[in-house]
């Protein structure tokens, strides 16, 4: 307990002696006005004497405590109260030292504890209203004071509840907050992933383009100038297209500009470009598209190219390949891309790169199925089935 607590119920104490004084002198004349009918009820005003104000004292004092030690405030309180009762019959004395440790009792305590507490100042109070001076009295006492009771336990008990209503609300909103957090870091490192993965993808795929094409030019320069030429002029339209791509993408991610130089995410009808690409890094290439393009949604086309590409280049920077396949099926439900090579394989035991688990993860956030097929004889085959009909995109 702080200072500040201490203070509190050294106040409260305080108060409850004087107001316990003040219903000791003055009760029973409040109570009932008629001095014949006190007299004949047998109800005594006890007078301020020394002795008086020590009865009340001693009811009150162990308040000061009364949040640390509860159940002890609650036990002596009452204790003290009943003995002052039935032993100096002192029927005007208050009741307000144990009412207020039961209440505490209610606050601090359990709905149970609350009840037994309850449950015993009640058949303390209905004990000590038999020795009252007359049959009269011990009715009126036990009435009054069985109704205060009930009510101030049911009250320290509302207040015990309110605080824990409050406390669990409390608690859900900094579990809320919590979470809203916990989703937020996800998005962010889901966006850090994506960000991660499409520069990835432009500059594996550029860089790439770009070795095939200075080779190329390289070879050809002393016997063929104009071929040289052209694969030059390619590798320079590559590069340049490459550079668009990033400053677009670092001219979004430093300002959020929305006008950006930004030019329209590639979708299926460019697989024709990863053909050439192929083509041009000495492979024979087969293309195949079967279905409605129309019908495909935008981003699975532009994650089907994403995903084709890199395959792409994977089998350009990897396999060693003579031969690829791309193959593409669109039906009303499904989209199933397969590309195939003849290359080395991939090793059982061997670690995915970033790539493929970048194209894992395109597929993965499309509710689909990502397959890739290692073997030593027959290269490699990766085959990917992505629901069309209904995506959950998260």
């Amino acid at each position: 307990m702080s200072g500040t607590d201490w203070l509190v119920d050294a106040v409260i104490a305080l108060g409850a002696f004087g107001f316990g004084l003040l219903q000791m002198s003055a009760s029973a004349n409040l109570m009932i006005p008629d001095d014949f009918i006190r007299r004949l009820l047998g109800v005594r005003t006890i007078t301020l004497s020394g002795w008086g104000i020590l009865m009340v004292a001693l009811t009150c004092i162990p308040l000061t405590v009364r949040r640390r030690l509860p159940w002890v405030v609650f036990v002596v309180t009452t204790l003290l109260w009943a003995f002052f009762e039935m032993q100096m019959g002192a029927t005007t004395l208050s009741l307000v030292g144990p009412l207020i440790a039961l209440f505490t009792v209610a606050y601090e305590c359990t709905k149970y504890e609350a009840a037994l507490a309850g449950g015993v100042l009640l058949v303390t109070v209905a004990g000590c209203a038999f020795f009252a001076p007359t049959s009269s009295l011990a009715m009126l006492m036990l009435v009054q004071n069985t109704a205060i009771v009930v009510a101030v336990a049911f009250a320290g008990f509302a207040l015990h509840a309110r605080q824990d209503s409050v406390k669990a609300l409390a608690a859900r909103a900094a579990e809320a907050e919590r979470t809203r957090e916990i989703h937020a870091e996800k998005r962010v490192e889901e966006e850090r992933l994506r960000i991660a993965r499409e520069v990835h993808d432009i500059t594996a795929h550029s860089l790439s383009a770009v070795s095939i094409q200075s080779a190329a030019a390289a070879a050809l320069i002393q016997t063929d100038p104009e071929a040289a030429k052209h694969a030059l002029d390619n590798i320079r339209k590559t590069s340049k297209d490459a550079l668009s791509e990033m400053r677009g993408m670092i001219a979004v991610l430093r300002d959020g500009s929305s006008d950006a130089d930004i030019q329209p995410m590639m979708g299926i009808d460019e697989l024709s470009g990863l053909k050439d690409y192929l083509e041009e890094a000495g492979l024979a290439v087969s293309l195949r598209v079967d279905g409605r393009k129309d019908t495909l949604p935008a981003y699975i086309s532009m994650a089907l190219y994403g995903i084709s590409r890199e395959a792409a280049t994977n089998i350009v920077r990897h396999s060693h390949a003579s031969k690829a396949s791309i193959s593409l099926t669109i039906n009303s439900d499904v989209a199933m891309l397969d590309i195939e090579d003849d290359g080395c394989g991939i090793k059982s035991d061997a670690p995915m790169g970033h790539g493929i688990e970048g194209m894992r993860e395109r597929v993965k956030v499309l509710g689909g199925t990502f397959y890739i097929s290692p073997s030593n004889t027959a290269g490699t085959k990766i085959s990917v089935r992505i629901p069309v009909a209904r995506v959950d995109i998260h």
